[in-house]
């Protein structure tokens, strides 16, 4: 069976040849005779201070979070929240339910423009992640997973709660981001 080369020969310099003479940088490039990077004392032009530039309308401040950071972040979110509502308060469902609220928001929030629509779908994923240190199990993965089941059961409310609430943010950032296309166009 024949093996084709899937990369490009490589042109370059190679160990024991000498190298090519670089090409020379464009003027604006070029230091002054006589100045150095490195020299002691070398004084540097003070820059001037630049305004933060203004976000666009459906940008709110805060990380800006892609598809997949936004699922990592909403996910490890719930899952340490579900652990300190283990820890603390013995696995209280309607706390883990309350925390989930400001997870989603901050979810909805911090999803970068161009992956808004992904923020409803890994809001519940992250809700049932989080849901394993507080769902109610005894007698080994079975009984843990039973208890998961029951849980997502019980705590339906606060699951499409948050999902609606983290919609909703996104559907209006969607909105806002769509309009501002439309006049820059």
């Amino acid at each position: 069976m024949e093996h084709h080369r899937t990369r490009p020969p490589n042109n370059g310099p190679r160990r024991g040849k000498p190298r090519a003479r670089r090409t020379p940088l464009p003027p604006q490039a070029r230091r002054p005779a006589g100045e150095s990077r490195h020299a002691p004392g070398a004084e540097r032009a003070a820059r001037p201070v630049r305004a933060p530039r203004p976000l666009p309308p459906g940008e709110v401040p805060g990380p800006r979070l892609t598809a997949l950071g936004g699922g990592l972040f909403c996910a490890a979110a719930m899952f340490l929240l579900g652990a300190l509502d283990q820890l603390l308060f013995g696995a209280s469902l309607t706390l883990y339910g309350v925390l989930f609220l400001p997870v989603c928001v901050l979810t909805a929030l911090w999803v970068r423009s161009g992956d808004l629509l992904t923020a409803p779908v890994v809001v519940p994923i992250a809700f049932a992640v989080g849901l394993f240190p507080v769902a109610d199990g005894s007698g080994g993965l079975l009984g843990r997973l039973m208890g998961l089941v029951t849980g997502l059961a019980t705590q339906a409310g606060w699951l499409y709660g948050g999902t609606l609430v983290a919609g909703v943010i996104v559907l209006v950032r969607r909105v806002l981001w769509v309009q501002a296309r439309r006049r820059r166009a």
